[in-house]
């Protein structure tokens, strides 16, 4: 039996079409946001109801529509944001003409409009794809959209939404992209009973932007963001980047945008892990909001219905400028770390948490109430004999001539054989010596690859056991590994004969260093080289050949730790993301004992 062709009817055409636009009551506001934005507003108001199931309605104060054109608006494929009918010059967020009819064929759609320049004001319904007539209304300029009943016209949509506080957080999460794209506007989002979202317009400046940005990231974000620029082929990239210390355990806080609108491209997220794998951990991500500009003619925004995804004319530069930008930031953070350390330090150091910290902390109060403050001037001092626990090793005398005015202050302990305490001129640091040395060996051998890392033979060459595989792996990267001063040689079949190690690891575990490096191989396989991974063998390397935690150092080693952090580019973090010091300030302090 067959069938013949027909034409679908205009109702059904838009009740696809709305599957592909409209997921959603989030894609909903989504979309009448980008139109109130096109249409010049600088205050949008969102309300819902019922997590937008039962009512949405969105309220701007744009250029308006007159009749004729609220009548196109309802209609498939009708837009004014395509002038020259040219695909590749879009300027506008919105540009399909799907968006209204769509949402119209499944809902009950009304419009109030009242045209820029002009005293009167139109309305214009829409019921389950069933237009209505236009007639004249009260209301002032600008677009008033509201939805009632969504997904009525075809109910089975209904049963894949969520509970109602679940998709206004997906409206809210619409709506903080946008107003991170548009500070000059004024946004806000109220439900039945609250206002969820309010901000007021801001300037385009860069205080601004991150002024916007600190309103919905909050305000560790602002106090610890570095500023973006970058510049190339006609490529603009700019915005701010968190420091790594600043980071979480998945990507829900990275925020790119392409002439000003929020998309997600594997492209761009492949370069920001790869901009960030010298700071972090594999399993952590740092937080960002960055803006490319570029010519309409370098991007295609026609790639998906939900204009969420885009394709670049050349992804190598995006990707490559993009990697440079973010590696320009982090390399002028000099030793910084996040300032939100000291607080998620004295939150987790709470005295009520701990009965027997309060007496602790009286106790070692009492105990050093004799203790000066030494002069920046004069470190010279006899420290008198404190009641500390064993673990905490004072010197006799602090060096000579290293003021606590120094950014990282002087070394007056080291605790557990871990943690070197230095005293500033507004508080102290606690330092994690393994963490920071490792940073300060792995850039060291980061620039040693440039002109040759040293090697040091060993009097007695190293036999480690290995797996039959594991030693083949290692054997077939020999060469490689050389270029980072590691020489190795087939000893029988399951062992490596390490015969030379970099200069600049001291005191190494040969055979720990031998296994690790196997198992990275491993994971990479034989399609990446050790030149495309050289930053994870450096770091594997580094984290070997640093101070371990249980050594014991003296008060000038500990300074002399200090001050290479201070010179040091990146210094606030390990190569895994995790931080190398805390600095608590005077006051904080103060408050932990209750002075304040």
């Amino acid at each position: 039996m067959t069938h013949k062709i027909r034409r679908l009817p205009s109702n059904l055409i838009n009740q696809i079409a709305a599957g592909e636009v409209v997921e959603r009551p989030a894609s909903v506001v989504k979309e009448l946001v980008e139109n109130a934005i096109d249409a010049g507003a600088t205050q949008i108001d969102v309300m819902v109801r019922d997590g937008g199931k039962s009512f949405i309605c969105v309220k701007d104060n744009g250029y308006g529509m007159s009749p004729d054109d609220m009548a196109l608006a309802i209609e498939r494929h009708a837009t004014s944001k395509l002038m020259d009918d040219d695909l590749f010059n879009i300027h506008t967020l919105g540009f399909r003409g799907e968006a209204l009819p769509s949402i119209g064929a499944i809902s009950r759609l009304s419009i109030l409009s009242g045209l820029k320049g002009c005293k009167d004001s139109w309305s214009l319904s829409v019921e389950g794809g069933i237009v209505g007539a236009i007639e004249p209304a009260a209301y002032r300029q600008g677009t008033q959209v509201e939805i009632r009943d969504l997904f009525y016209a075809i109910p089975a949509r209904l049963k894949f939404l969520k509970m109602p506080a679940t998709e206004v957080q997906y409206v809210t999460d619409v709506l903080h992209r946008l107003a991170m794209a548009y500070p000059q506007i004024g946004f806000s989002l109220k439900t039945e009973n609250r206002i969820v979202f309010q901000v007021a317009p801001s300037d385009a400046s860069e205080e601004g932007q991150l002024s916007r940005l600190g309103e919905i990231l909050g305000e560790d974000f602002a106090s610890n963001a570095l500023a973006i620029h970058a510049e190339k082929g006609g490529i603009t990239i700019c915005g701010f980047t968190g420091l790594p210390t600043l980071n979480r355990a998945n990507a829900q806080l990275q925020f790119l945008f392409v002439n000003g609108r929020p998309i997600k491209d594997k492209v761009l997220a492949g370069a920001v892990r790869a901009a960030y794998q010298d700071y972090l951990a594999r399993d952590r991500h740092p937080l960002l909001c960055l803006f490319l500009t570029m010519p309409t003619s370098f991007v295609d925004m026609n790639v998906h219905p939900a204009k969420t995804e885009v394709r670049f004319q050349d992804s190598a530069l995006v990707r490559g400028l993009l990697i440079h930008a973010l590696h320009q930031a982090l390399s002028s953070m000099g030793h910084r770390s996040s300032s939100t350390l000291a607080t998620e330090t004295l939150q987790s150091f709470k005295p009520e948490s701990f009965p027997s910290l309060s007496r602790s902390l009286l106790d070692l109060e009492k105990s050093t109430q004799h203790f000066s403050r030494p002069s920046p001037k004069s470190y010279s001092q006899t420290l008198p004999t404190l009641s500390l626990r064993p673990s905490v090793k004072f010197e006799e005398t602090i060096q000579a001539d290293i003021p606590v005015a120094y950014p990282l202050g002087a070394a007056c302990a080291q605790v557990h054989g871990t943690f070197i305490i230095a005293q500033t001129d507004n508080g102290l640091v606690v330092v994690d010596q393994h963490a920071a040395h490792e940073r300060l060996v792995y850039e060291k051998m980061k620039e040693d690859l440039k002109t040759g890392v040293k090697r040091q033979g060993l009097l007695i060459p190293e036999v480690v056991n290995v797996n039959e595989k594991d030693r083949d792996a290692l054997l077939m990267r020999a060469p490689e590994f050389e270029q980072f001063g590691l020489v190795i040689e087939s000893f029988g079949d399951k062992a490596i004969l390490v015969r030379e190690v970099p200069a600049l690891l001291k005191n190494i575990d040969i055979q720990k260093l031998i296994n690790d490096l196997a198992q990275e191989v491993e994971e990479w396989g034989t399609a990446l080289s050790l030149k495309e991974k050289v930053e994870e063998v450096c770091s594997t390397m580094a984290c070997h050949g640093s101070i371990r935690s249980g050594r014991t150092l003296t008060i000038a080693e500990m300074n002399d730790l200090l001050r290479q952090m201070e010179q040091v580019n990146s210094s606030g973090q390990c190569n895994h993301g995790r931080p190398t010091y805390v600095e608590l300030k005077l006051q904080d302090l103060e408050r932990l004992f209750g002075r304040r």
